[in-house]
């Protein structure tokens, strides 16, 4: 027999015996062509023995009577327990051929053992022991005392069937566990999916909104010389204004690859394929855009001592690109803004981003997915974020961060804060108080 049709077979008896018997496919057709098999067992049994050719109708309708009740066996195996009392104990009485009424016995304890609590398995075995001996006993003493001595098959049986039943318990609870663990599986695929596309949906939004926005700003700078007195074109000023939307948009296109590799590395599960996160080092890149916009910054970063998360790094630089677009978008032309980056306590970072704008804002709150990704990535890190407009005027954004130190995988030195002739040459006050 080749190895392949051994093991299917094998997997289908190995079905049959975990399956449930009350919820069995085909049970009243199973159950029919089990009372024929034990009719006819009986009936052989009855032909081979001496006896066989002295039974007469009487015991030949008794004997294949306590057959018939078995067609049910599993919608009540109790109530076909007892409707086979009656004609196995006249058969008893009639008859002296004792053997062939076994195989229907057999099957009926057999499924009231397996089908049943082992309390009330214990209960009928003791019971049908009893009824047995009790008519032996009256039939012939010798024969009682020999059934109540052979009386441990019965115990067998009903043993047998309790043992099948915790079996199946057993196979069921597995089966129902690993369910359980696949659907946990699922659930935690999903979820890591979801916060995984919320994650890139806030890194897109942060992205394109501050490039977006200062390129924006940067091409009505240009257009504003190219109107205001074309006959004093001021190329200077328009090749520097070009320049900023060139730069602006090679940083842009570097984020946005970084962003897409990550979705296209969606087998891997460590993490790699997300790259190095932004951090304070960048805050110098972020306040240079923002004042080449026609913003006037004032940067101050004070790390807390030791090596900053990277995780939390990434959320201040990200809270103070967004809050610095919203200023720049929203808070009108020159605004002045602070940004503050502190320890706060001994283990929080407080980032401060705050302006003295008069730009349109709707119930104090400007429109967009701005502040409510902002308060997500403060939330991702178990920080919590506020965004209110100021009492004396202008907008400001809070947020606090728990500041673990990073882990010795994780750690990376700090840059240096990146300066060139155009930052120094109008904000050296502002490149003093930088600290990284």
């Amino acid at each position: 027999m080749p190895p392949a049709t051994a093991t299917s077979r094998r997997d289908r008896v190995m079905a049959v015996v975990n399956r449930d018997p009350m919820t069995a496919p085909h049970r009243t057709r199973n159950d029919a062509l089990t009372a024929l098999a034990s009719a006819a067992l009986s009936a052989v049994l009855t032909l081979c023995s001496d006896g066989g050719r002295t039974l007469g109708a009487a015991g030949w309708a008794l004997l294949l009577g306590c057959s018939v009740p078995l067609v049910w066996r599993r919608r009540g195996p109790l109530r076909v327990l007892l409707a086979m009392v009656v004609p196995l104990v006249l058969y008893h009485v009639t008859e002296d051929l004792h053997t062939a009424a076994v195989p229907p016995a057999c099957i009926v304890l057999y499924t009231v053992a397996v089908t049943g609590r082992p309390l009330r398995t214990l209960g009928v075995g003791i019971g049908v022991t009893s009824v047995a001996v009790a008519v032996a006993l009256g039939i012939n003493a010798h024969h009682g005392f020999e059934l109540l001595r052979i009386s441990g098959w019965i115990v067998a049986i009903l043993f047998c069937g309790v043992d099948v039943r915790f079996y199946r318990q057993y196979v069921a609870s597995m089966l129902e566990r690993a369910e359980r663990a696949e659907r946990t599986r699922e659930e935690e695929a999903r979820r890591r999916v979801a916060e995984e596309r919320l994650r890139i949906a806030r890194d897109l939004h942060d992205l394109l909104a501050h490039s977006i926005t200062l390129i924006g700003v940067q091409t009505s700078v240009a257009s504003h010389i190219l109107t205001v007195d074309p006959q004093r074109l001021d190329r200077t000023a328009i090749a520097a204004s070009l320049d900023d939307i060139a730069e602006t948009c090679r940083e842009a296109r570097a984020e946005l690859r970084t962003t897409l590799q990550v979705l296209r590395d969606t087998g891997r599960d460590d993490g790699a394929a997300q790259g190095p996160l932004p951090d304070l080092a960048a805050l110098p890149g972020l306040v240079r855009a923002a004042e080449t916009a026609g913003a006037r910054v004032d940067l101050r970063v004070r790390v807390p001592e030791g090596r900053l998360a990277p995780v939390t790094g990434a959320a201040a630089y990200r809270i103070v690109q967004e809050s610095l677009t919203n200023a720049v978008r929203h808070a009108g032309p020159g605004v002045h803004i602070t940004v503050a980056v502190e320890p706060a306590g001994p283990a929080g970072l407080r980032v401060t981003v705050s302006d003295d704008g008069t730009g349109p804002v709707d119930n104090g709150v400007p429109q967009g997915f701005g502040i409510a990704g902002m308060r997500e990535r403060a939330r991702s890190t178990g920080g919590t974020l506020t965004a209110a407009p100021r009492p004396g005027g202008g907008f400001e954004v809070s947020a606090l961060l728990p500041c673990p130190p990073a882990s010795p995988g994780n750690q990376r030195a700090p840059e240096a804060p990146r300066t060139d002739d155009r930052t120094r040459d109008h904000a050296p006050a502002r490149e003093a108080e930088t600290t990284s």
